[in-house]
């Protein structure tokens, strides 16, 4: 579990998720720990676990 700081890339991911118990959101993919230095080191750099949360990105790609 990776704490992010701020990312749009991270805030429409699949696995960001949101704690109530601790109130605040984080991701839930179990990271190798070369990507998540990578990540930490160049915050720009893609997500190779990213995945998108739209739901409705296949219908409006069918239309």
């Amino acid at each position: 579990m990776l704490n992010k700081t701020s990312s749009s890339e991270c805030e429409s991911c699949a696995y960001y998720l949101y704690d109530d118990e601790y109130e605040e959101q984080y991701c839930d993919i179990d990271m190798e720990e070369d990507d998540a230095c990578r990540l930490m080191e160049h915050p720009e750099s893609h997500c190779p676990y990213y995945r998108n949360n739209d739901e409705y990105a296949v219908v409006r790609h069918q239309m």
